[in-house]
């Protein structure tokens, strides 16, 4: 349903495996700002869209969905040593996702929303948003985080890092850049860029 409303602000979050974005988001979350998480929406697509069910298995040769809900540790393993599988997968759910997003953030009435995006850069995703954040933190941190909260081995996530953009790409083709190591504090980092937003749509001017 069309709101009327014009498209506002949109800002991007992205960073590696690990890195801590949904952290972070939940932050601009508190601050009322509106989250869109790409992943997530992924994943309700891939488990519930009757056609991309149908096609992911004839793309992969395989029945994913045993139990009825996408066995992502196995489309894991086939796509991410199949780089042909990826970047068929990823075009079939991306476009959705894209459209999704749309429709979500015409429907938003704070001053800007924001797209939180493992893989913002890859899928295309940079160029529905007006600025971007990376979110980064050291290597081991981030394989700690991911091995205790998915359970997978080291090998599992180093996969899934080989098939993401490195931190140095990431950080030059953004406006922002949040460090979230155990050592680091994240909310002054979120406030400035949260006032630095709110400043320009008032004036203009960072």
């Amino acid at each position: 349903m069309k709101t009327g409303k014009k498209p506002g602000m949109k800002l991007g979050v992205t960073g590696g495996i690990g890195s801590g974005k949904t952290c972070v988001c939940k932050v601009f979350s508190i601050l009322g700002i509106p989250v869109f998480s790409a992943d997530q929406e992924a994943k309700e697509i891939m488990n519930n869209d009757k056609s991309i069910i149908r096609r992911l298995n004839s793309i992969t040769g395989r029945n994913l969905y045993t139990d009825g809900n996408l066995d992502r540790k196995e489309l894991a393993a086939i796509i991410f040593n199949d780089n042909t599988l990826l970047q068929k997968v990823n075009s079939l759910v991306h476009p959705i996702v894209f459209e999704n997003f749309r429709r979500w953030e015409l429907e938003q009435p704070a001053p800007y929303v924001i797209m939180e995006a493992a893989i913002l850069f890859e899928s295309g995703a940079s160029k529905f948003v007006d600025r971007i954040a990376t979110v980064v933190a050291p290597v081991e941190e981030r394989m700690e985080r991911v091995i205790s909260r998915n359970n997978l081995t080291r090998e599992q996530v180093l996969d899934r890092m080989r098939n993401q953009m490195d931190d140095e790409s990431r950080i030059k083709l953004s406006d922002y850049v949040i460090h979230n190591s155990e050592t680091d504090m994240i909310i002054p980092a979120i406030l400035k860029i949260h006032e630095d937003i709110l400043t320009y749509i008032k004036t203009g001017t960072r």
